[in-house]
């Protein structure tokens, strides 16, 4: 099985602030871990490409586009603007940002192709909480919505999942797909959490959404339970001709933006179980974009063992 790995110094450059978690330290952790492993020199990197605004277009509305374009501080400015109370933009954002939709969108290209059976993309800022009509939650594009877009429209696919195991609700990816049966989603988030959204009291979720609350303090026994139970039934009923995967690693125990208990092993399991379905119905073929992940040495730990298992290499 052959692996790609996006990303690019563009990314660095978006920062909202030395206060801030999501901080270029992110991907600066994921590199050091990735020399320490000795992983560096067992995949292929590639340096992702701009998105095309038409890629950012079937997602995002043209307000979401000018609001970002539109209140970039001027290149050399240090400044920010808030998009809202915890998302901000530097001169650099822009860049940043279509490079990591483009990221998504090449390794979807490289996938489909047969280049490479998996691709992660290490990239930010993240995508999951932007909807299609706001940015919000650290989240300025949704890479992942955008990819799975491309894959519909350009490459013709009818039936693909995605995967999110961040710790909070992907409320962006959620109200994209929410009226498309083409994609399932399958996810599990602690809640009560930023966003707040996911839970349907009424017992109104529609059939292709196995969005799943648990409580705080849940361990990775735990969430291993609601795979088998709920996840796996829906993927092998889907039949997905592709898998895309929102990969937040603030559910670790270790990350102090949340309250969950995985550890790197339990990524590694969902990653291989996930690996076990796109291998049957999908030619093996797994888009990865980085989501959430704060806590530094955590962070990089766990894309190391989601890695090595897309990879199969554990």
């Amino acid at each position: 099985m052959s692996t790609v790995y996006f990303s690019h110094p563009d990314c660095l450059l978006h920062e909202m602030g030395e206060w801030h978690p999501e901080s270029p330290a992110r991907l600066q952790a994921i590199e050091d871990q990735l020399i320490a492993s000795g992983l560096s020199g067992l995949i292929e990197r590639r340096d992702a490409p701009l998105a095309a605004i038409e890629d950012i277009r079937r997602v995002h509305s043209e307000a979401v586009v000018e609001s970002i374009r539109n209140h970039l501080p001027a290149p050399g400015e240090t400044g920010y603007f808030a998009l809202d109370a915890d998302t901000l933009i530097n001169a650099h954002s822009w860049r940043a940002a279509l490079r990591a939709a483009g990221a998504a969108v090449a390794a979807t290209d490289a996938v489909i192709a047969g280049e490479f059976s998996t691709a992660f993309c290490a990239v930010r800022p993240p995508g999951h909480h932007a909807t299609p009509d706001a940015s919000m939650g650290f989240c300025l594009f949704n890479n992942i919505a955008i990819a799975i877009r491309h894959a519909l429209a350009v490459h013709g696919l009818k039936r693909v999942a995605v995967v999110d195991f961040d710790v909070h609700h992907g409320n962006g990816t959620e109200a994209t797909f929410l009226d498309d049966p083409r994609v399932l989603m399958v996810s599990f988030f602690q809640s009560p959490l930023y966003p707040y959204s996911g839970e349907y009291p009424n017992g109104e979720r529609p059939a292709h959404l196995v969005n799943i609350p648990v409580p705080a303090y849940t361990r990775g026994d735990r969430v291993r339970e609601l795979v088998q139970r709920d996840w796996l039934p829906a993927l092998h009923a889907h039949r997905p001709e592709m898998i895309f995967i929102s990969a937040g690693f603030d559910a670790h125990r270790e990350d102090e933006l949340a309250s969950m208990g995985l550890i790197e092993s339990d990524y590694a399991w969902i990653t291989r179980q996930l690996v076990a379905v796109a291998d049957q119905y999908a030619k093996g073929r797994i888009v990865s974009c980085l989501e959430g992940g704060y806590h530094l040495s955590a962070l990089g730990r766990s894309v190391i063992s989601h890695l090595k298992a897309l990879a199969g290499l554990a």
